[in-house]
């Protein structure tokens, strides 16, 4: 349904405008159930091209968050994060634990599109992650909470 949304432009959660389903079904080319049911295929096949999820990704952000807030509440992320990246990230599950025991009540849109690039790049067993690098402080939480956990 994201991908659907991403397509139609649409700009709020829970309900596409008479204009948004409009003009999205004219650039999908769809004309009936059927034709949309024939697209569904292809539309979730978008996800598997890197360009396109990224976009997605991003689009998810400002779909999600409440139209007057800069942030995405942590709940809301959580719930977004595990639709785009549970099934993909082997890490994801450790990371919402982390986010659920974390002070963060929210998550901005830089420590949003980090997450992506962080699950991409950094290795399982976070060898390769750069303490001195550009990553968001959130994410060195994270890797110091994930490190203590593996001592103990």
């Amino acid at each position: 349904m994201l991908v659907l949304a991403w397509r139609l432009d649409a700009q709020s959660m829970g309900y596409f405008t008479l204009q948004e389903w409009l003009k999205g079904m004219s650039s999908l080319q769809c004309d009936s159930t059927e034709s949309l049911r024939n697209s569904l295929d292809h539309l979730r096949s978008v996800l598997n091209d890197t360009t396109s999820f990224k976009l997605i990704y991003r689009y998810a952000f400002d779909f999600a968050r409440e139209k007057d807030q800069r942030s995405l509440d942590l709940n809301t992320a959580k719930c977004m994060l595990g639709l785009l990246l549970g099934k993909t990230w082997p890490l994801f599950p450790v990371f919402n634990q982390f986010l659920e025991q974390s002070k963060y009540k929210v998550i901005n849109k830089d420590q949003w599109c980090n997450v992506l690039e962080f699950s991409r790049t950094i290795n399982l067993d976070l060898s390769n992650y750069d303490e001195d690098g550009a990553w968001p402080v959130m994410l060195d939480e994270f890797v110091e909470w994930y490190k203590e956990r593996q001592i103990s």
